[in-house]
């Protein structure tokens, strides 16, 4: 799972942009892009980064190339790659490309779960418990997505109970952390604090991160109202790139340039250089076309100014 790092200011930052932002892209990167832009968040400092997904490429075309960009990383002293991995097949195509680090994912929504990947829960969860120990016989780090916590658009309001229990079997199952996904930006400050202290109650803040998208512009905010009650892993998308191909409604996870800047401007310490990070998110929009989201992102680009 992310590490935490020994300072008491110190936050993880766990960053998707290679899969979950390029998933529902109109563009598509060619590998050597995806090489460059993976190795330009590395220089900014990211030290765990979700590089892409081993779906059937039917599903998702833009992670078709998955096993050729893992087979070409470099590898860096301290950096781990993590992919998605949504079956068996998948669990055994990333192996077999060298995937060091894996995802799992399940819904609290029966319904959107049904629907993402033809399965109920408890479907999935059988399924997870047996990549699981597949996994681990690998040597590989096993971390746990929980999508829709905070409401469907299918279901609406989900039983928060429903979530911890899910990630009790996620964390049975092998799983070094479990990541509590807003899959459609459904929540408000106050519900993600109520339900985050319920967590917390539970398991240890380093065993859990949020995982947010900015769909009512609250991602932010939310992220803050899980730093107060002591979470310390957030994923994030460079330039607020991403959303759910089957959620309607999904928008751009929450900016990895917004979170730092926020966190930074408080005082915490994430190891991002903020002005790499966005020489990355020009990049990604001057030369490859990616849609950008992140307000941080422009914000510095309208000013010409990395920091405020």
């Amino acid at each position: 799972m992310p590490a935490s790092s020994p300072q008491p200011n110190a936050i993880s930052i766990v960053e998707v942009g290679p899969r979950d932002g390029l998933q529902n892209e109109r563009i598509r990167l060619s590998v050597d892009q995806k090489l460059a832009f993976i190795d330009g968040l590395v220089a900014a400092g990211l030290r765990d980064i979700e590089v892409g997904s081993f779906v059937h490429p039917k599903w998702i075309p833009q992670m078709a190339d998955t096993a050729t960009v893992v087979r070409r990383l470099t590898n860096v002293d301290g950096v781990r790659y993590w992919a998605l991995v949504p079956n068996q097949r998948g669990l055994e195509a990333a192996l077999e490309a060298g995937v060091q680090n894996v995802a799992v994912f399940v819904s609290s929504s029966e319904t959107h779960n049904r629907k993402n990947i033809n399965r109920s829960i408890d479907e999935s969860l059988a399924e997870i418990d047996a990549l699981a120990g597949a996994a681990r016989t690998a040597g590989c780090g096993l971390r746990g997505y929980v999508s829709t916590v905070f409401g469907c658009p299918y279901e609406g309001a989900i039983d928060f109970e429903r979530v911890l229990g899910i990630a009790e079997r996620l964390f049975a199952a092998g799983c070094g952390q479990v990541s509590l996904g807003d899959t459609t930006g459904m929540g408000s400050p106050k519900q993600v604090r109520d339900s985050l202290t319920r967590a917390l109650e539970r398991f240890d803040a380093q065993k859990l991160a949020l995982h947010l998208h900015d769909t009512r512009g609250l991602a932010v905010a939310n992220a803050l109202a899980a730093l107060d009650v002591g979470f310390t892993t957030f994923d994030s998308s460079v330039g607020g790139m991403g959303g759910c191909p089957y959620a309607p409604g999904a928008a751009g996870n929450v900016g990895t340039e917004d979170i730092v800047n926020m966190l930074h401007a408080m005082g915490y310490a994430t190891g991002v250089d903020l002005p790499k990070l966005l020489a990355v998110s020009r990049r990604l929009e001057a030369d490859f076309g990616a849609t950008l989201n992140s307000a941080y992102f422009r914000y510095a680009k309208s000013t010409g100014r990395p920091t405020p």
